[in-house]
């Protein structure tokens, strides 16, 4: 392939694109990248990029893509260009070839249809007609490229498929229809496969998305930067006209602030929004003592910065990328002088934290652009940056005023902590003589005899105790040894805050923190997980040399999935398949884990008759445990199909499909066709890829029959199988002997018997993934190598743990051997 056609078109000293030949390209065929740019040139187009023998096969899209089959878009097909277009975001100058805006607007890995060869690539480009799927995060589903006319000619149709995301009425990609039309075309383009779906209770779905503290500013291409309000968190739902406010809690709060409902049932749309409500003072500052007392003062100006968008007319856009949503927010919102669009700029945190800390304004929030939102979960997406630091406490107490003042001496403050309350300090400071009156008329309802206190409280003079209800928002300079506040001063009281959910407001980096790219300069790192601490070593060794994947990728991924993990692992024995050296190493198994361990570590010991033996089994009780095992070099994880308490009852029955050489449309009939058999016999299976080249056809058990009837039905289960796959199927274990068919493999439910765990990576190329499917989806073609360590986590964001049904609950054999009979 050549870009002689590319490079003599422009001129790369007076042109910002990129001029190699390829250095990023794949190395794995059956997953090659593509990208779909908005480019703003004479006209505006799309440019689909394609992947292929080192460099981007590339057509024009005038009308852009749409993921309606009836549409037939015209797709002119362009010069060959560089693999390093797959990232290229800019403004190419005037004057220059193709002039004008290019931007990402869609990308990820596509797919040709049947076997993944570079010629039959080719020779599907030079008949006129490719077909492939794409796996991005706005086209997804089947294509097809055909060339209208001969082989000179470069003009093609862009065809979407019938499938599960193909979408009933056309969209234009050029978005230059008007009013709510336009809008909602918008949200198909971003979630085409998602139906539109009627409102559902706001207050139990819609609770906020919470940020993590970080002391300091940062730089970073990827993330958004917001001002940080002072006022109180509220989301906003808008359905048929009317609007409410909610706070934190869930709680309706709109007859207070009746000018926000009335601008918020301004807005044309059904919705619901994030924002904060402030007060602005003259110089535009939010100012947090008049937003308390704006009931009584209604001359202030109230105003609600809103800065996301959660639901819009039938759609949940949690999924969508957070700077894709707030491009759509700033659409809908109508003018209005206390409906305000809360803005943002891009990668300079550090001069917008100078900037803001000029303005003496409160701080700063950092949002990873393409974020999902996280319902009612502190993240490390978001991150909270203040330039006076503020801690959050619950009022335990006051004590008698001294000297001149009145009302009351020092509010006595805590923290609750795993259900206790913890003792953090006392402050005097901050108040006004009406703010010490008003303090004392919220207290005196709440006075109660004992302290809240487990621990003895220390103070200089007597304490009056009240029930810990309230909570205040406090400035303090830092943290003492002891646990407390040094020189905490009272801001204000916080009604919108449930005092079980207040936490001390410290930098605490998660494992998604130490293992960023960006943070890439140490080879070991050390961090608290869960009250557990951990170390990690060789973080940039090569596993995946390939794909450029390093020891520190496997953690991070394994950090990312471990509330799907864990519970197909919790209280069942591992066996440990250690890779310490990466996939191109051979690894070893390890069973016995007697070498001195932390002591946090849970093990089970087991009785092995062929090695007349006590071995000690590693427990997976945890995350703790499961980054543990990451940092050993065990990329795969294999526990027992059955747990401590029930060794010899399995929790479910297992059909290895195990091919052979075989296409993968033979190992999806065999598949589908053990489905059947299961239909027939009244029972649900659930099917994952093995994450290398199988799947895995798993039927809930719930420890209900021992392991030799578990093996027994699945015998029958894949016998009967074979009988209807014979050309293809074998119930014979040696690959010798069943020359290349596929192995129904009834055997892997024996006692002690493992293998790759749900959500598991293999010691494959492409760190592919064990990875649930729907049957649907495994009717449509989809094949293991799009499931991987990069993109399984943004998959669970989406579909969820599809294989929970696995768990808790039990098929009938009998009812289902009578049924087959």
């Amino acid at each position: 392939m050549s870009l002689k056609t590319y490079q003599k078109k422009r001129d790369f000293n007076n042109t910002p694109e990129p001029s190699d030949e390829g250095s990023l390209a794949s190395k794995a065929q059956d997953q090659q990248r593509f990208v779909i740019q908005r480019h703003a040139a004479s006209r505006l187009h799309y440019d689909l990029r394609l992947e292929s023998r080192g460099v981007l096969k590339s057509w024009a899209i005038p009308k852009g893509p749409s993921m309606n089959p009836v549409d037939k878009r015209l797709a002119i097909m362009v010069e060959d260009h560089p693999i390093e277009y797959l990232t290229f975001e800019g403004i190419i100058p005037k004057g220059n070839y193709g002039a004008g805006t290019m931007e990402i607007w869609d990308q990820g890995y596509w797919y040709a249809e049947g076997e993944h060869d570079d010629k039959q690539i080719d020779q599907a480009l030079k008949s006129g007609n490719l077909k492939f799927r794409l796996e991005g995060d706005k086209v997804k589903g089947g294509f097809d490229l055909v060339r209208i006319q001969d082989e000179k000619d470069n003009s093609w149709l862009f065809i979407k498929r019938k499938d599960k995301y193909a979408v009933n009425e056309p969209y234009n990609s050029e978005d230059h229809q008007d009013g709510q039309k336009k809008i909602i075309d918008k949200i198909k383009q971003m979630i085409p496969a998602l139906p539109p779906k009627g409102k559902t209770g706001f207050k139990y779905e819609f609770q906020p998305m919470l940020a993590k503290v970080k002391e300091e500013p940062f730089d970073h291409p990827e993330w958004l930067f917001e001002i940080k309000w002072d006022g109180y968190r509220t989301m906003a739902e808008i359905q048929d006209g009317k609007a409410g406010l909610f706070s934190r809690k869930g709680l309706k709060v709109g007859r207070k602030y009746p000018v926000i409902i009335e601008e918020l049932e301004k807005l044309k749309y059904n919705a619901v929004v994030d924002g904060e409500l402030v007060v602005l003072d003259e110089e535009g500052h939010a100012n947090f003592q008049d937003l308390q007392y704006y009931g009584e003062k209604k001359d202030k100006n109230l105003c609600y910065y809103i800065f996301d968008l959660l639901y819009l007319e039938g759609y949940h856009l949690l999924n969508v990328p957070l700077k894709k949503r707030k491009e759509l927010l700033k659409e809908i919102l109508p003018p209005s002088n206390n409906l305000l669009f809360s803005d943002h700029i891009t990668e300079h945190g550090k001069d917008f934290f100078e900037i803001l800390q000029n303005k003496n304004l409160e701080g700063m929030i950092a949002k990873k652009a393409d974020s999902s939102y996280q319902i009612g979960k502190r993240s490390p997406d978001w991150l909270k940056i203040k330039m006076v630091k503020t801690q959050e406490a619950v009022i335990c107490g006051f004590t008698e005023p001294k000297g001149s003042r009145k009302h009351m001496g020092s509010l006595v403050l805590g923290l609750y902590d795993h259900g206790n309350i913890t003792f953090i300090g006392h402050s005097g400071g901050g108040f006004s003589e009406q703010a010490l009156k008003d303090a004392l008329v919220k207290l005196k309802p709440l006075i109660r005899d004992e302290s809240p206190f487990h621990e003895e409280v220390k103070t200089n003079t007597p304490v009056t105790w009240v029930e810990p209800e309230l909570v205040c928002e406090l400035s303090y300079t830092d943290w003492t040894k002891e646990g407390s506040l040094r020189h905490p001063k009272f801001l204000g009281f916080r009604p919108d805050k449930d005092p079980r959910e207040v936490i001390q407001e410290t930098e605490t980096p998660d494992v998604q923190d130490i293992l960023d790219p960006q943070n890439k300069n140490h080879d070991s790192k050390e961090i608290s997980i869960e009250g557990i601490p951990l170390s990690f070593s060789n973080l940039n060794k090569l596993y995946w040399p390939e794909e450029g994947y390093t020891k520190g990728d496997l953690i991070a991924y394994y950090d990312a999935v471990a509330e799907y993990i864990l519970p197909y692992l919790k209280n069942r024995p591992e066996s440990l398949h250690r890779h310490p050296d990466g996939i191109k190493q051979k690894g070893f198994f390890q069973k016995d884990m007697r070498n001195p361990l932390p002591d946090w570590l849970q093990t089970t010991r087991i009785y092995s008759e062929s090695a007349d033996k006590v071995i000690h089994y590693l427990l997976c009780q945890n995350k703790a445990t499961l980054l543990y095992m990451a940092n050993l070099g065990c990329i795969e994880i294999n526990p027992w199909n059955s747990r401590i308490h029930s060794l010899n009852h399995p929790d479910y029955i297992v059909i290895d499909i195990d091919p052979d050489g075989n296409s993968f449309e033979q190992i999806t009939d065999t598949a589908l066709t053990v489905k059947q058999v299961l239909d027939e016999a009244g029972l649900k299976g659930y099917c994952k890829t093995s994450g290398s080249s199988g799947l895995h056809i798993f039927i809930p058990l719930d420890a209900r029959y021992e392991d030799a009837q578990a093996r027994s039905f699945s015998h029958i289960i894949a016998q009967l199988t074979h009988e209807r796959l014979p050309d293809f199927t074998s119930m014979e274990r040696s690959p010798k002997k069943r020359k290349n068919k596929i192995y129904l493999d009834y055997l892997q439910n024996k006692t002690g018997q493992t293998l790759a765990a749900t959500y598991s990576v293999r010691p494959k190329p492409g760190a592919t993934v064990s990875t649930p499917l729907t049957w649907e989806e495994l009717e449509e073609g989809v094949h293991p190598s799009m499931f991987t360590i990069k993109t399984v986590p943004k998959r669970l964001e989406t579909v969820g743990d599809l294989f929970k049904g696995v768990l808790g609950q039990a098929s009938d054999i009998e009812k289902a051997l009578s049924r087959l009979q």
